[in-house]
């Protein structure tokens, strides 16, 4: 079983390190059966995105040793790095604002 304390912080801290926008953290314990948290941030650019994801990973991985089940690519301006226990969605503002998941868990 994953640490997701440890992982939030290592997202958390990687994204503000890269400069993520409007970075979003969501306890989803009780209205999930799939994972514990959700973090959502946004890029400014695909190069941006792309940049996010790896910085995540590598923070992720030294933290807690975990990897991430990745979905998707800075070219489809949404990229999913799936933890089980903590679920991040990395978008391009356009997408975010598109596919609204947000709205699932307000």
């Amino acid at each position: 079983m994953s640490d997701t304390t440890g992982i939030l912080e290592a997202v958390v801290g990687a994204l503000d390190d890269k400069k993520a926008e409007n970075v979003r953290t969501y306890d989803v314990r009780g209205k999930s059966s799939v994972t514990d948290a959700v973090v959502v941030a946004s890029a400014t650019s695909a190069p941006h995105l792309r940049a996010l994801s790896v910085a995540v990973q590598r923070a992720v991985r030294e933290k807690t040793g975990e990897g991430a089940r990745v979905s998707g690519d800075a070219e489809s301006a949404w990229i999913v790095l799936d933890y089980v226990d903590a679920m991040v969605h990395l978008f391009l503002p356009e997408a975010r604002e598109y596919y609204d998941i947000e709205s699932l868990w307000a």
